[in-house]
């Protein structure tokens, strides 16, 4: 079993394209690449962190993404997602449901928005929330964004995200590739 992170793929969410320049014309394009990005990502026995901001559906349309989706999949609810109950989430699909970040490896600080993180602090956050926005760097020794737009409409290994933010001393960044390849 592996473990996988994401934020903010916004399922079904027409606007997000223009806000966030993804490269699709459509919701159904976008939402069948993130579905075949997922599934050749991530098998059935891994374990996947969605750190906020899943979809924009309704139950049925939710719970229909959700099934076509392999793994093991545990909600950290972001902005978007807070508009429905921790049980929506779970009747929709989710295997664990939080509304509230979480603690992973003792070390790995999981939310949806970006936690502050003092240098000297024995933690680091990897977070979602700020998608594109340059305000925040990519990565650092003491954070990574997981944001879609920041990991190429992929889920990303959490033993990698650990690895960067283990040897980085100073902010780095990954190529960006077309997700549609």
């Amino acid at each position: 079993m592996k473990r996988f992170l994401i934020a903010d793929l916004h399922f079904g969410h027409k606007n997000i394209i223009d806000y966030e320049s993804r490269p699709f014309s459509t919701t159904e394009e976008m939402d069948k690449i993130f579905i075949e990005n997922w599934n050749k990502t991530i098998s059935k026995e891994d374990k996947i962190f969605v750190l906020g901001d899943f979809a924009f559906a309704n139950a049925t349309t939710t719970k229909s993404i959700l099934e076509k989706l392999n793994g093991y999949k545990i909600l950290i609810m972001g902005n978007h997602d807070r508009g429905r109950s921790v049980s929506w989430w779970l009747n929709s699909g989710f295997n664990e449901v939080s509304a509230y970040p979480i603690i992973v490896d003792d070390f790995y600080i999981l939310s949806h928005e970006p936690l502050y993180i003092n240098k000297n602090m024995p933690y680091a956050n990897i977070f979602g929330h700020v998608h594109g926005n340059p305000t925040y760097q990519d990565y650092s020794s003491n954070s990574f964004c997981v944001s879609v737009e920041r990991i190429n409409y992929t889920p990303i290994d959490f033993d990698e995200v650990k690895r960067i933010i283990l040897s980085s001393n100073t902010p780095i960044s990954i190529e960006r590739e077309d997700p549609k390849e």
